[in-house]
């Protein structure tokens, strides 16, 4: 009896917090305004050569520059270093035209040296983003015409070069190369700090807990809200669970928050103290099978889980806000089309596959693991649970930090038998969807099914190579259609993308290519005294 109350005033206590009126949470420095942002993922590694996730790359694009950007819904490339550019006839050959105003925060020019240092370090590093480019361009490929035009020339064509671009930040060779450690390219130090050109400068580093900013006043590009409206710098605050985060909001504690649960997003859209966007996203959500080692080995176990997966119930977890995936490709991405018989909720079929499955014995128990604090996920894993009992398949579901699980997933051996993975595409080429089922993929998180058919690697390789579009489309579809017939994954829904925010919050602009929870600072502004 004594829990039980200890629970209704818990309750009680965290209700009266979410009904009161919401205190103002920034902060400030001087004359100027820090904002708190708060989500559950920690920024592990600062070096934009070595990682992305959501809050890494939050980060990263707070500290450093790219030739372009993308912006706006739907998404469109820009020019943010570079002023122009332009490619040969069949894509072998890139020129960047630099701005030349353009500084690192150690008041270096940024010139086309950084660029043909960075991008050459970004590939002979071989982490985070080299996969991108690797397979078309070495280092020795990237010329400084001269202090403003950089030149890349591709050792094949390849198409999708320039829809990478903006994920390809610049660091100051100067300072990387101040910071090395046993010829270890800088890593070390650039894990915890920046050397980058970017709106803001990185003050403050508290490793899983809390992370700093400030903002460059001088910033080489300017400020789009107004010097006088412009941030004093930004605090990244990580609260691991969903209600504190919740509950921090409302107290005033912080200003900005992602990853809260669909019921938390609809019941606060009611309070007229908030903007809760609710955004078509292109983020897939997928069940990631082991597709090499242990029981998801075998197809006809994995098929029989496709097909007694209550997809109805995936959209219920976001309250009716998520869209089922009916291919591998979201909608937005070019070259989609809908796959026919795409697994759906067919308990006979799902059956008569795990009659087939000589691992699915009496009594087989399944892992699935899910990011620690991410609610929906654990939704789906309940989900995941009740459709599988009539198949006798027990479920041991498993909660662990995004690191923890991006580092399982890395290696064949230690990969979950299934996995909750977010995927958000970095590009609007298709290659960039194409190229997670390629065996080049392994080892990043969005290969960890270890996706096994040489066909498709085949068919990806030919067409990320085809700079014509009218030959690349037909290889896509049959790319689209044979992962599907493999099953490597449930395929499940697009959740719309929400976040919530006091309304005194400004100039937030939403862009579909952003990964799940972030959020570009540079434009954001407090209209609050």
């Amino acid at each position: 009896m004594r829990r039980s109350c200890i629970i209704i005033v818990t309750t009680a206590v965290v209700l009266a917090i979410a009904a009161a009126a919401p205190a103002v949470a920034f902060e400030r420095a001087g004359d100027r305004k820090i904002l708190v942002f708060s989500g559950g993922q920690p920024v592990p590694v600062l070096d934009p050569h070595v990682r992305y996730d959501w809050s890494t790359r939050m980060a990263q694009q707070s500290f450093y520059d790219a030739l372009a950007k993308y912006n706006g819904n739907p998404p469109q490339l820009g020019p943010w270093l570079a002023e122009t550019w332009e490619s040969n006839p069949d894509a072998t050959e890139w020129t960047f035209h630099l701005v030349h105003n353009a500084k690192f925060h150690n008041g270096d020019p940024l010139d086309a040296e950084a660029v043909r240092y960075s991008y050459a370090r970004g590939l002979r590093l071989n982490k985070g983003i080299a996969w991108m480019l690797k397979d078309f361009l070495a280092p020795d490929g990237i010329e400084a015409v001269d202090p403003h035009t950089v030149r890349f020339k591709l050792n094949k064509p390849y198409a999708a070069f320039i829809s990478f671009v903006p994920w390809w930040y610049i660091v100051s060779p100067k300072e990387v190369s101040a910071h090395e450690e046993g010829g270890d390219d800088g890593q070390k130090w650039l894990t915890e700090h920046e050397a980058g050109s970017g709106p803001f400068k990185m003050t403050r580093w508290e490793t899983n807990t809390l992370y700093q900013a400030e903002a460059v006043p001088d910033y080489w590009r300017g400020w789009p809200q107004g010097d006088d409206k412009r941030l004093g710098g930004f605090i990244y605050r990580v609260i691991r669970e969903a209600p504190p985060r919740r509950a921090a909001l409302a107290r005033g504690e912080v200003d900005f928050v992602t990853e809260l649960t669909p019921d938390d997003y609809d019941e606060l859209a009611k309070n007229p103290d908030y903007v809760v966007p609710n955004e078509r996203g292109m983020t897939t959500f997928g069940i990631k099978f082991n597709n090499q080692s242990g029981p998801t080995a075998d197809i006809n176990l994995r098929k029989a889980i496709a097909y007694a997966m209550d997809y109805d119930a995936l959209v219920a977890v976001y309250n009716g806000k998520a869209t089922l995936e009916t291919s591998p490709f979201p909608p937005a991405i070019g070259g989609y089309e809908a796959v026919p018989g795409i697994p759906r909720k067919d308990l006979a079929m799902a059956k008569d596959y795990l009659a087939k499955a000589p691992a699915a014995t009496n009594g087989l128990e399944l892992e699935y693991v899910y990011v620690q604090g991410l609610e929906e996920e654990r939704r789906i894993g309940l989900v995941l649970l009740s459709a599988l009992q009539p198949l006798g398949i027990k479920v041991n579901m498993v909660a662990e930090p995004w690191p923890t699980l991006v580092a399982r997933g890395s290696k064949l051996e230690t990969s979950p038998n299934m996995s909750a993975v977010f995927v958000t595409p970095v590009s609007t080429d298709p290659d960039v969807i194409a190229y997670q089922y390629h065996k080049n993929s392994w080892g990043q998180y969005f290969g960890m099914s270890f996706y096994n058919d040489p066909q498709v690697w085949t068919e990806i390789d030919e067409a990320r190579a085809e700079p014509d579009w009218a030959k690349r489309a037909p290889l896509y579809r049959k790319i689209q259609d044979q992962i599907v017939t493999d099953a490597p994954e449930v395929f499940g829904m697009m959740a719309n993308r929400q976040w919530t925010y006091h309304i005194y919050v400004k100039g937030f602009v939403y862009s579909p290519i952003r990964l799940t929870g972030e959020v570009d600072m540079y434009p954001l502004w407090i209209d609050a005294k």
